[in-house]
């Protein structure tokens, strides 16, 4: 079945135009710490060289939470000479870290790229159905992107981030019983993070026997 389908996808130009090669990258892995809470630290990078919109829309902001893994995708123009001497300015003012990666350099900040390569799959395959409005379509990439299972914590993201599933419109209709306020809504978070991180600690060992020969 493996041959069949290598055989099938190659011969499909819309995956060869559209899908990210994946290979065994050079060099030795680096394991990321595990974070305490969400949120506690994003990659940020951008998707540059989009089809202009008719909003002037023509990059995308791309922020992925390290622990939760979950992602907010923004619609921006802007300069780039501009922009980083403003992030710069504002880390400076904030007191804040930055930790800045070469680009086309996806081992140094290897989650952020990841997550640009999902959402270039999946605008590059709709873009000709999007045309000049991507940037509207661009919250139901982000709902797909945060609403899809990551093996890293064996969970969604969304799951990940608010304590429990999402419904999606396909469910929106079914019944369901109300369920009131849960006391222990705290410990039930203390104990997602926990799991999270284990699973983190997991995927990050598996990873490195993956990459190291």
């Amino acid at each position: 079945m493996k041959k069949d389908i290598t055989e099938f996808v190659a011969m499909r130009q819309n995956c060869q135009q559209v899908k990210y090669e994946h290979q065994r990258p050079t060099g030795l892995l680096q394991r990321m710490p595990i974070l305490e809470w969400k949120w506690e630290m994003t990659a940020m990078d951008f998707v540059v060289g989009l089809p202009k919109t008719l909003g002037n829309f023509g990059s995308i902001w791309v922020v992925v939470d390290r622990l939760t893994t979950s992602t907010n995708f923004i619609p921006v123009r802007i300069d780039y000479n501009a922009q980083q001497l403003a992030k710069v300015k504002l880390h400076d003012e904030l007191s804040t870290q930055l930790t800045f990666s070469t680009a086309f350099h996806p081992q140094m900040d290897g989650q952020s790229e990841r997550t640009i390569q999902v959402l270039e799959d999946m605008l590059r395959a709709c873009v000709i159905n999007f045309g000049g409005h991507w940037d509207k379509f661009l919250p139901l990439c982000e709902f797909s992107y945060n609403n899809s299972y990551q093996s890293s914590i064996d969970m969604t993201p969304f799951e990940a981030l608010y304590g429990r599933g999402c419904r999606s419109p396909i469910g929106w209709f079914e019944a369901e019983d109300v369920k009131p306020l849960r006391v222990d809504l705290v410990k039930d978070a203390q104990d997602k993070v926990r799991s999270i991180q284990a699973k983190l600690l997991a995927a990050q060992s598996r990873q490195k026997k993956v990459s190291r020969p």
